[in-house]
């Protein structure tokens, strides 16, 4: 195989999800036990993909000082109307309190009629950002 057939492709690069980087949150995750959360928002229609790409960094803004939060990564599928997060969190009663948040309760409510949405969560015993990504990104693309 030559070394040009391993260089990504445009069409392989837009198949995969584009990341916004690694937010920390307050608990440092290396190494600990962790949940994964991730979500999968399809929009009906692309004229509403701004306002919940905006909505979704707004909630990335006060993520230092969630309780429980160990890190957030949101994540677009370029040229579709998918997008979501990969949350981190110490357990899952972190996770819970910050879905029960009254700005949380309000961008579902707000949103539930835009599109459909999607979500997994799993446990792990010691959380290491590479492989919790990449099990994330696997899982978005498999569409299950």
């Amino acid at each position: 195989m030559s070394p040009t057939s391993l260089a990504p492709t445009r069409s392989s690069a837009l198949s995969r999800p584009f990341l916004i980087p690694w937010t920390a949150g307050p608990v440092s995750g290396a190494g600990r036990p962790a949940v994964v959360s991730v979500t999968d928002f399809t929009l009906h229609h692309r004229r509403d993909q701004p306002a919940v790409i905006r909505t979704g960094l707004r909630l990335r803004m006060g993520w230092y000082a969630m309780p429980g939060a160990i890190g957030l990564w949101l994540w677009m599928l370029p040229l579709t109307t998918r997008s979501g997060s990969i949350s981190v969190w110490t357990d899952v009663a972190a996770m819970r309190g910050f879905v029960g948040l009254p700005l949380h309760v309000d961008v579902m409510r707000d949103n539930r009629d835009r599109g459909t949405l999607r979500s997994t969560t799993w446990k792990v015993d010691e959380f290491d950002a590479g492989e919790q990504r990449e099990r994330a990104c696997r899982w978005i693309l498999s569409g299950e």
